[in-house]
């Protein structure tokens, strides 16, 4: 499943990128303040600055946009982590640049996380399934990262495990801001958090 499969009537693609990331920003307001199924198309079309024609010029269902606001969310998180994994060049400084970007990212997106985890559940199990890959290619991005930049320091089942708590941490910012940002910063919640990876790098050494 990716987003050429969501169907279009309009054939120029750069317009279509337009439109639909138009449609994203009206759903996720939406989304938050009225969850998914409370949601309707005519409300995003409106929302997203156009009629209901035009929206259902380049979708089919109202899940095709919750598809593309899922894709959307994930499309972002790689290409932040692209851009700050420098392969040719591992270090630790590397590392932990990498780190303080998946945690910047995801204060920045914490409602979009929110909405993603509360509502993946309406989609079809095709697109779940997309979903769930999508999810494990970027943990997988995490631990190679790790094994590159400490290849001496970790084995693989460690930084496999390591990926996925670095992955969750970085969400729970979002989930747990209520209580969290009560007690630390965001700088004070990424120091803490690199600080304890760290740690717990050195108690397996």
């Amino acid at each position: 499943m990716n987003q050429d499969k969501i169907l279009s009537s309009v054939k120029d693609q750069e317009l279509v990128e337009k439109r639909r990331n138009q449609m994203i920003q009206g759903a996720v307001t939406l989304f938050k303040e009225k969850g998914f199924h409370r949601t309707t198309t005519r409300e995003i079309a409106k929302e997203s600055g156009f009629s209901i024609g035009t929206l259902y010029e380049y979708i089919r269902t109202k899940e095709d946009i919750l598809f593309l606001v899922v894709d959307s969310i994930h499309r972002r998180v790689r290409d932040s982590l692209e851009a700050k994994i420098d392969l040719k060049h591992p270090s630790t400084e590397n590392l932990v640049a990498l780190l303080e970007s998946y945690f910047r990212l995801m204060d920045d997106m914490q409602e979009e996380v929110l909405i993603l985890y509360q509502e993946v559940k309406s989609l079809k199990k095709e697109a779940r399934a997309y979903v769930l890959r999508k999810e494990r290619d970027m943990v997988g991005m995490l631990e190679h990262a790790i094994v590159t930049c400490l290849p001496n320091e970790i084995s693989k089942q460690d930084a496999e495990l390591l990926a996925n708590n670095i992955f969750v941490h970085g969400q729970m910012w979002g989930f747990r801001r209520w209580i969290l940002q009560k007690q630390f910063t965001l700088d004070e919640y990424i120091d803490r958090q690199i600080h304890y990876i760290f740690s717990g790098l050195a108690m397996t050494t």
